[in-house]
């Protein structure tokens, strides 16, 4: 029906996996290869304003073809906005999707015609898979992640305008896209120019399972603490070595255990170390510290300053530094007052037959930091599961839903009209 699916398999094979902490926009040369085909693709389908910037921006627009001046002027002009990185967990390289056909409810093995162990995705391990019988679903070869998250958003967004200008014969009013860069890294649109690109207010389709709605987020900073050792011959090291791998675990050990992203869930926030690299002389812990609530959120950043100083306190103010920023904040105080974009979205699912399922996200995109910006953005499904990871799937019938979705919002705003 929909054009989705063969787009979303061509996209995935590029290799746009962002590069954290990297000085350029975008922060891998594959992210502006994709932006180019992007571009060159919205042109061919008879976009108007098609752009592509050096730092791998895309933006595209469909003029409303509502044929009533008078309801023309009412019906807003609605944007779609997806970003073309992929995670850092996992290499996004020489992805190789499959699609597995009519799905049988049970094991999936991954690697099937590879050699070694198997990379088996199973309804054991992901109890919802086995919801999914029956139907068609995309999944990895097990050695590298999807890339659903989110060039599924992308893919969902391109079959929409493709199928509108297919049928012309549907109303719609002014319709536009971006796709943006660098998401995964925290760099969250800040290029994007929200009064050239000329949406009234936005969707990002960057969520998870069907019918899944975000108008709240973590307020998000991030936190790199670098330790300073001192190596000495383990032999003669009494009181005088310095070892900074076991400062680095004494330094984790402060935070709490029961608030990481294993042990919590919901409005529940928490501190986590996504990475610690070391030696005896010198080491790198990463953390990132998430929270619903804004004032719990500035308690557990002074947390992360009060740990630091405690251990300068007792190893000397050179062994340790703390480098901590502020990521994105929480959209929902800019949701206040446009409830209606919400609300037709939810509408929208609700006339598809999709029950919607509101949800507090736990992570960030785009739209929250468009939202702090003027841009209201909340986010919606585009039908994945397992993002950032090799067990990464999403069902072909989820992606169907999430461009019907898309063209329901921009019918039910000419309705309204």
């Amino acid at each position: 029906m929909y054009s989705t699916l063969e787009r979303f398999l061509k996209y995935v094979t590029y290799d746009t996996q962002s590069v954290d902490r990297a000085e350029t926009v975008p922060s891998s040369p594959g992210q502006l290869a994709l932006a180019k085909a992007l571009g060159e693709e919205l042109k061919a389908l008879g976009l108007q304003d098609v752009q592509v910037t050096e730092q791998a921006y895309v933006t595209a627009a469909l003029p409303s073809n509502v044929k009533n001046p008078e309801k023309k002027k009412k019906v807003p002009a609605v944007g779609f906005v997806a970003h073309m990185d992929t995670a850092t967990e996992v290499t996004g390289k020489d992805v190789k999707p499959r699609v597995v056909k009519n799905y049988d409810g049970g094991d999936i093995v991954l690697n099937e015609g590879g050699g070694g162990e198997k990379i088996v995705l199973s309804p054991k391990d992901f109890p919802y898979l086995a919801d999914y019988k029956g139907q068609d679903i995309v999944v990895t070869d097990g050695t590298t992640l999807l890339g659903a998250d989110n060039k599924a958003g992308i893919a969902e967004i391109v079959g929409g305008v493709d199928y509108l200008l297919q049928h012309p014969e549907i109303e719609h009013g002014d319709v536009k896209i971006a796709f943006t860069p660098d998401e995964e890294v925290g760099h969250l649109a800040k290029l994007l120019d929200i009064e050239k690109f000329g949406a009234d207010f936005a969707y990002t389709l960057d969520g998870g399972p069907v019918g899944e709605a975000c108008y709240e987020n973590f307020n998000a900073a991030n936190a790199v603490v670098t330790i300073k050792g001192r190596a000495v011959h383990p032999g003669k090291a009494k009181g005088l070595m310095l070892n900074a791998v076991t400062m680095g675990q004494e330094l984790n050990a402060l935070f709490p255990p029961a608030e990481t992203p294993e042990t919590t869930e919901g409005y529940e926030g928490y501190y986590h170390c996504l990475s610690f690299q070391g030696t005896t002389e010198g080491a790198v812990l990463k953390y990132i510290l998430r929270d619903h609530d804004a004032l719990r959120f500035q308690e557990r950043k002074k947390f992360m300053e009060k740990a630091v100083g405690w251990m300068k306190d007792k190893y000397g103010e050179d062994r340790f530094s703390l480098d901590m920023k502020d990521q994105y904040r929480n959209m929902a105080d800019k949701v206040k007052g446009n409830e209606h974009i919400v609300e037709t979205a939810l509408e929208a699912m609700r006339e598809l037959g999709i029950e919607p399922d509101i949800i507090p996200m736990r992570g960030g995109t785009d739209g929250a930091a468009l939202s702090w910006r003027g841009l209201v953005t909340p986010n919606l499904f585009t039908g994945g599961h397992n993002y950032h990871g090799r067990f990464e799937f999403i069902p072909v019938p989820s992606m169907e839903k999430a461009t019907a979705m898309m063209l329901k919002i921009l019918e039910l705003y000419v309705r309204k009209a």
